[in-house]
């Protein structure tokens, strides 16, 4: 892909919960991208005051206002819920517009930036899913390890989050999230079998995420398996600073595992809300390479 510079591209984003706001702020930071439009429900939402607060355009119409002013913006954050999306994308496609969403409907092409970033913009995709948080934080790892032994039997992977870091959104769609978390790890690994597991730790003072990934491999090359999961974790910290290798490739009870730690930017939410800060942050470098990338 050719590289464009010094472009701006208008974004507009559906949600005004947390996900929505964290996006705002760090949109707002980035060169590339320029929030025209913050759509939610509710005027009182803390998210609808702090997008005013800083002169960004909001509306309590949802999707209604952005089908409204379509020229308005160029990219569309989607951070509803999984049911909401599907009705939203069956509206913004018909306007031709690129949709990054951030819920796990598996509507679009599954997205990690570390692993796909070029394949599906080269391929023209307008809907891009960003799986989930924990699909962000394990995918490349369980792929990193698929590099070295292909064909693994079984993969499963293990989010540990602070219960106060999952909004209303998350704990409504933990099926979808459990399905599309181990969909995409099908995906991108090649394993055979996968599983998926949420904890939502209601500990106080909140827990750090953390998810650990175990993989069945026959006959694991652990040198070659921690070198392609560290090459792996520095693609993810050019666009998640707080992504951390807490445990390299390790043989344990007959499986290899791995685990990592993501730390929030803190740039809305507080640090310990890396499962937000991890998805956020892969659906910003996306759109940044819409902007960059012809």
């Amino acid at each position: 892909m050719t590289r464009k510079m010094n472009v701006a591209i208008k974004v507009a984003i559906l949600g005004s919960g947390n996900i929505g706001t964290d996006l705002l702020i760090k949109a707002m930071k980035s060169p590339h991208l320029n929030c025209t439009m913050f759509a939610g429900r509710n005027f009182n939402s803390s998210g609808m005051k702090k997008a005013n607060s800083l002169g960004i355009p909001i509306s309590d119409r949802g999707i209604e206002a952005l089908l409204a002013a379509p020229d308005s913006f160029d990219i569309v954050f989607d951070a509803t819920s999984a049911v909401a999306h599907q009705a939203h994308w069956e509206a913004l496609k018909k306007l031709g517009k690129m949709v990054i969403d951030m819920t796990p409907a598996k509507l679009g092409s599954m997205c990690v930036p570390a692993i796909n970033a070029e394949e599906v913009l080269r391929a023209g995709a307008k809907n891009l899913n960003m799986i989930t948080c924990g699909g962000q934080a394990s995918i490349p790892i369980a792929y990193a390890l698929s590099q070295v032994h292909k064909g693994i039997d079984y993969i499963e992977v293990a989010s540990s989050i602070a219960s106060r870091s999952a909004g209303p959104a998350t704990r409504y769609n933990m099926d979808e999230y459990i399905h599309t978390t181990e969909e995409a790890l099908q995906q991108f690994s090649g394993a055979t079998h996968t599983k998926a597991i949420l904890i939502l730790n209601p500990a106080h003072p909140p827990i750090d995420m953390q998810t650990t990934i175990y993989a069945k491999i026959a006959n694991p090359d652990l040198d070659a398996m921690r070198e392609s999961v560290s090459g792996m974790v520095e693609k993810i910290k050019s666009y998640v600073p707080g992504y951390q290798l807490i445990v390299p490739p390790t043989i344990e009870g007959g499986r290899v595992m791995v685990t990592v730690k993501v730390l929030g930017n803190g740039d809305y939410l507080p640090p310990y809300a890396g499962n937000l800060d991890i998805i956020n942050c892969a659906a910003i470098a996306m759109a940044e390479m819409v902007a960059t990338h012809g």
